[in-house]
């Protein structure tokens, strides 16, 4: 029978570092701490870092057979939960597939939480990758004896009870601000309620002609672009006569685009917001794909595969992604019943418009977005939402 929560616990590590290395992994069920499952294995010569991924890795396996749904990896290193989380860049190349593998499994879930232990918690998983560490060195092997259940955390005070409970009436809520837990709905919504949002990219710059990797480099309007920027505003106006507020990305290829449209709307304010700008490309800044899939081939196939993976001294998209959330809801937030107008870049609004749609990855690498295209979508306070458009260009038509 599938169980749906588990937590596990993984380590690895090496003697010599690289030197004979191995890992151990255990599952436990979340509520009564019963292990479910075990992973161990001697992986020959390699880092300990190398070897706490494999034990990661090993442990999402055992979860995914054990069909879970929910999983909390829990670990004492703190470099792999910080990469997994996307809050550290993958800097060494030989821990990138490792990553992107570790990743690959994470999307078979329906959530995943990265948490660090100290390792006096993480006795068991440490002494099964010890154990495989003393059969990679051959030395004589001694048998790991199997944990009673076990609580998995410690005994519950009564504010994790309350979590607890919270979290129960959560998982089985038919509305909330989460698109995907709305109850599916034909029924019209009054729009006069929701809160608007036209999402627009800026216009052209050289290196969009170009198809430069353009993250954080602060590249100008082209005149082309200046050119979309006066169309796009029109349109806007078209759109929304009554405009609560023009936010922008600080960089100026969308701050002019957003000026323009400010302008045409009765020279509104343009508040510049960190959490609209554009992905930190890292080292691909400026350079064409080609260029990428020369000098970084094996980088840019982690990094296409998931969307944890940033690119050399950059910022992946899942931390993209966790900025563009974090906007988007204080707007919902902050305008009820209002229209917001939003100038960003390609990576921001895919995301956006990928979270409205309840969408998978995948939408990310399917959905193309035209300079100073525009998108639309509605927000209710309960969660629900409605797309109106996506990568409207008929303003630029004529140009």
């Amino acid at each position: 029978m599938a169980v749906r929560a588990v937590v596990v616990e993984a380590d690895g590590g090496s003697r010599g570092n690289p030197g004979p290395a191995g890992y151990g992994a255990v599952v436990r069920d979340r509520d009564s701490g019963e292990v479910l499952a075990e992973r161990s294995e001697a992986i020959g010569t390699s880092t300990n870092n190398v070897a706490e991924y494999r034990g990661l890795i090993a442990g999402l396996e055992a979860a995914a057979e054990l069909g879970a749904a929910e999983v909390e990896a829990r670990m004492d290193s703190k470099l792999v939960v910080e990469q997994m989380s996307g809050r550290w860049q993958i800097k060494h190349p030989g821990l990138r597939p490792l990553a992107a593998q570790a990743a690959a499994l994470v999307d078979r879930f329906d959530s995943v939480r990265f948490s660090w232990i100290p390792r006096e918690r993480n006795k068991h998983a440490d002494a099964l990758a010890n154990a495989a560490m003393d059969g990679a060195a051959g030395t004589v092997v001694q048998r790991v004896e199997a944990e009673a259940p076990r609580e998995v955390a410690a005994p519950d005070s009564p504010a994790r009870v309350a979590a607890r409970e919270a979290a129960a009436r959560a998982a089985t809520r038919t509305g909330g601000s989460d698109p995907a837990t709305v109850k599916p709905s034909w029924e019209p919504r009054p729009s006069f309620t929701a809160t608007r949002l036209i999402l627009v990219r800026h216009g052209e710059t050289e290196w969009t002609v170009q198809q430069r990797y353009a993250g954080r480099a602060d590249v100008p309007l082209s005149d082309t672009g200046r050119a979309q920027a006066r169309a796009t505003a029109a349109r806007v106006a078209q759109l929304a006569p009554s405009v609560a507020a023009v936010l922008s990305s600080p960089l100026s290829r969308c701050t002019a685009t957003a000026e323009a449209i400010a302008a045409a709307l009765g020279d509104l304010p343009v508040r510049r917001q960190d959490d609209w700008i554009e992905c930190d490309f890292g080292e691909w800044d400026g350079r064409t794909f080609a260029e990428v899939r020369e000098g970084w081939p094996g980088e840019l196939d982690a990094w296409l595969a998931s969307t944890r993976i940033a690119p050399p001294g950059g910022e992946s998209f899942a931390a993209v992604a966790e900025r563009t959330a974090r906007a988007v809801a204080g707007l919902r937030e902050a305008y009820p019943g209002e229209t917001v107008v939003v100038v960003s870049h390609v990576s921001p609004i895919k995301l956006a418009l990928r979270d409205a749609l309840a969408a998978g990855d995948d939408f990310l690498h399917r959905l193309y977005l035209d300079a100073a295209g525009i998108s639309v979508f509605d927000m209710w306070p309960d969660g629900g939402v409605a797309v109106r458009s996506v990568n409207d260009t008929a303003h630029l038509a004529a140009r």
